[in-house]
């Protein structure tokens, strides 16, 4: 069935720059400057070579790129109020300095070689968030929603950046112990935290077109309920703003197709038709973005898809 809600045409405002949106799927490029993310810790932890994967995702077509230089894949610690007078209840995995002497030289390094890059920088602290967008970043990508660091939303407004709210349930050190949602539930429950983040960025005074919400797939999510909401990802349209969607190669991917490898979830390497099939899915189901690892094969099957929107 279709669903009476789809996405529209619309204009991102980021700091220096606008993105068009709806009228054909954005791709964003991951670049993980980690030695410990989920699916290619350690690959691009060289500054030389996280330079160089990200300049090859713009030749493959990626539209943007997004920066991450902490992991925050199941099980790892992350702050909270981490600003200047408030200190964290509990420290982060990496901290904003060490955080910040990976990725600055990888956002430079690019813009030195492409000075037109759309970078989007992945952190839930407001101290790397200022000094990225100092150094030419267009868009912070927040995987709290503003939640995890009071200053956060501040910065963003102060810079007139593109921000990404993304939904997530808990910390990842508490996604194991957390009770399995029913559909109706878990598209409230996630509905409800994008809108307690738009009202976190309104207060902050941050405009609404320069906003762009995720649903978090496998943030605090159990396997399954990442195909409830997948499925009604359009829903969250309702909210007003336009939606991106990051499934690639998540661990709800990998356990679907445990029967193929004795049972055994998929290994991250292994999930990448499975991506596409999910990305694809998320199209069709309203988002104008896709985060995907790699990214040309993503652009064709964002193609495909949007010829199939288009003929609707």
């Amino acid at each position: 069935m279709q669903n009476s809600i789809t996405r529209t045409n619309s204009v991102w405002k980021l700091r220096t720059q606008s993105l068009e949106l709806g009228s054909r799927t954005l791709v964003m490029g991951v670049v993980n400057i980690t030695p410990d993310s989920f699916s290619d810790g350690g690959f691009f932890f060289d500054s030389e070579a996280a330079v160089a994967h990200g300049l090859r995702l713009l030749d493959e077509g990626a539209d943007l790129l997004d920066l991450g230089a902490e992991s925050t894949r199941p099980g790892t610690s992350v702050g909270t109020a981490i600003s200047a007078t408030h200190q964290p209840s509990k420290p982060p995995a990496v901290s904003a300095e060490a955080e910040q002497a990976r990725l600055l030289p990888v956002l430079e390094g690019i813009l030195k070689v492409r000075p037109d890059a759309v970078i989007s920088i992945d952190t839930y602290k407001a101290a790397t968030a200022r000094a990225a967008l100092a150094a030419g970043a267009e868009v912070i990508n927040d995987v709290s929603g503003f939640t995890w660091d009071s200053e956060m939303a501040g910065i963003c407004a102060q810079a007139g950046c593109g921000v990404v709210l993304m939904h997530t349930r808990g910390r990842p050190d508490q996604w194991s112990t957390q009770e399995k949602l029913a559909p109706d539930a878990l598209l409230k429950f996630v509905s409800a935290g994008l809108t307690a983040s738009l009202a976190l960025a309104r207060a902050a005074s941050i405009a609404p077109d320069s906003i762009v919400l995720d649903p978090g797939y496998g943030f605090g999510k159990k396997y399954d309920e990442n195909y409830s909401l997948l499925a009604r990802q359009a829903e969250l349209l309702s909210l007003g703003r336009p939606l991106l969607a990051g499934v690639s190669r998540k661990s709800f991917l990998g356990h679907t197709l445990a029967h193929l490898y004795g049972g055994a979830p998929a290994p991250a390497g292994a999930r990448e038709a499975a991506s596409i099939a999910a990305m694809v899915a998320a199209i069709l189901e309203g988002a104008s973005i896709v985060r995907v690892h790699r990214v040309q094969p993503a652009v064709e099957a964002a193609r495909i898809a949007d010829a199939l929107l288009a003929a609707r």
